[in-house]
C-alpha cells in the first residue's frame, strides 16, 4: 500500500508527512512527527486523552485519519505553550494540582484551552454541556469541576448503554450533576483568558 502525502499546519509551523491511509491522526502525530504529548486511552473517543484542536474544534486524534489532516491547522498539546512560558491553563493545571497519573492531562489541557477560546468566562454548565470533559485512562474522573462532582455507580459489564449516560467507562457510568446555567464559574480557572 502507497503512503500519502499530507500538508498541514501542526503548532504554528507548515508540517509535511507521509502516512499510509488507514492511520489515524494520533499515531502520525506519535509515529511520524513524533509529537508524543496526546496518548490514546480508548481508541474509541470516549477517553480524550488524544484530544487535540483542528481548524478551532477539539477532536479526539484516535478517530481521525492522518490524510484528513491535509490542508488542516493542527493543535496538540506540544503547541499550547509559547516557547517558555506556559499558557494560563497549563499554569492553572500546576497550581491546583489537577492531574491525576498524567496521563490524559495533555487531552484535559487543550480541551480547556479550546473553551476558553471560544468562551472567556465559562459557567459550570457551559463547561459540561460544550465540551465533555476528558475521562482519566485510569478511570472516572472528570476534568477540574466544582465541589458537586460525578455520582459514579457500577455498572454491570462492560459499555453498558445509558441514554442518561451516553459515555460509560470501563463498566462505570458517570453523572454530573448539572447547575441550572449561568450559576458559577469553572472552578479555578476564573479569570484565566486564553
Amino acid at each position: 500500500m502507497s503512503k500519502h502525502h499530507v500538508s498541514s499546519v501542526i503548532n504554528g509551523e507548515p508540517v509535511e508527512f507521509l502516512c499510509e491511509p488507514q492511520q489515524t491522526l494520533l499515531d502520525c502525530l506519535r509515529d511520524e512527527l513524533h509529537l508524543t504529548g496526546s496518548k490514546e486511552g480508548c481508541g474509541s473517543g470516549d477517553c480524550g486523552a488524544c484530544t487535540v484542536i483542528v481548524d478551532g474544534n477539539i477532536v479526539c486524534s484516535c478517530l481521525m485519519l492522518g490524510v484528513e489532516a491535509e490542508g488542516r491547522t493542527v493543535l496538540t498539546v506540544e503547541g499550547v505553550a509559547e516557547g517558555e512560558k506556559l499558557h494560563p491553563v497549563q499554569q492553572k493545571f500546576l497550581e491546583h494540582a489537577a492531574l491525576q497519573c498524567g496521563f490524559c492531562t495533555p487531552g484535559f489541557i487543550v480541551a480547556a484551552k479550546a473553551l476558553l477560546d471560544e468562551n472567556k468566562n465559562p459557567t459550570s454548565c457551559a463547561v459540561r454541556t460544550r465540551h465533555r470533559p476528558p475521562l482519566d485512562a485510569e478511570g472516572p474522573s472528570p476534568a477540574p469541576r466544582e465541589r458537586e462532582g460525578p455520582v459514579v455507580k457500577r455498572r454491570e459489564g462492560e459499555g453498558v448503554s445509558d441514554p442518561k449516560n451516553p459515555h460509560p467507562v470501563s463498566g462505570f457510568a458517570l453523572s454530573y450533576p448539572l447547575p441550572q446555567c449561568g450559576r458559577g464559574t469553572f472552578a479555578g480557572f476564573e479569570g484565566v483568558s486564553a
